[in-house]
């Protein structure tokens, strides 16, 4: 994944547009925080096929964002594979 490129930076922006550049974690609390990251819910490592598909991302802040994943090994945490099975429809559904 080419996080430098202008078609991922373009993406980004929209992802984070479609949330009001709001963090959506947090906003299921109650809460209000700037969504920052442009989250892959299905990694793009492990799904190629949704690496540029708007509808794997969600707008994040960073707290939100590292608790997705362990940053030790990359690998999702429950809460990233919980996030996984809300947006399962969305993402996999979507026709």
């Amino acid at each position: 994944m080419n996080y430098k490129g202008k078609r991922w930076k373009l993406l980004r922006e929209r992802c984070l547009k479609r949330y009001d550049y709001k963090c959506h974690e947090c906003l299921r609390y109650g809460r209000t925080s700037s969504g920052t990251v442009a989250h892959h819910i299905y990694p793009a490592s492990l799904y190629p096929e949704l690496e540029y598909d708007v509808n794997n991302l969600v707008a994040l802040c960073e707290k939100c964002h590292d608790k997705m994943h362990d940053r030790h090994n990359d690998e999702l945490t429950e809460a990233g594979k919980k996030l996984q099975v809300r947006f399962q429809h969305k993402i996999f559904l979507k026709k």
